[in-house]
């Protein structure tokens, strides 16, 4: 097996991130990794199905600030220097497979629920990433606060 030299965390800002970043801070740690995070906001369109009647560019930059906040506070708790962080916009999947190849991350780490069932096994997120990636996937099971 070889070792991880850039490592791409993918997180969606929900309480169990706290979880995947103290487990990719380890790894980053263990190979003296260089730790990216990427969070990725889908458009509000892709919500309504891009036809909306009305201007949602306001709301849109507010889910920005709030994801860049919530993202400054979780790389704040880590000891593992985050080497670059990604707010991006647009399709999850495709957007951590596209910066994933941008900064040729050898690791890709997402967050998995393990819920039951073959279809529900990684989610559908891990499962998209999984299936284009081009480097490793890493898919750490999370446990749900509550």
């Amino acid at each position: 097996m070889s070792t991880y030299t850039r490592i791409l965390l993918a997180i969606d800002l929900s309480e169990e991130s706290a979880q995947l970043v103290s487990k990719a801070s380890e790894l980053a740690d263990l190979y003296q990794a260089e730790l990216d995070i990427i969070h990725v906001v889908e458009p509000l369109t892709f919500a309504y199905g891009g036809d909306v009647p009305m201007d949602l560019s306001t709301i849109q930059e507010q889910l920005d600030e709030h994801a860049q906040h919530k993202l400054d506070q979780l790389c704040a708790a880590i000891n593992h220097p985050v080497s670059q962080r990604y707010i991006v916009t647009g399709h999850t999947e495709s957007e951590i497979h596209r910066v994933a190849k941008e900064i040729a991350a050898d690791l890709i780490i997402v967050g998995s629920h393990g819920r039951h069932g073959l279809a529900l096994l990684l989610g559908s997120t891990a499962n998209g990433v999984l299936h284009g990636a081009t480097c490793d996937v890493l898919a750490v099971r999370v446990q749900s606060k509550g």
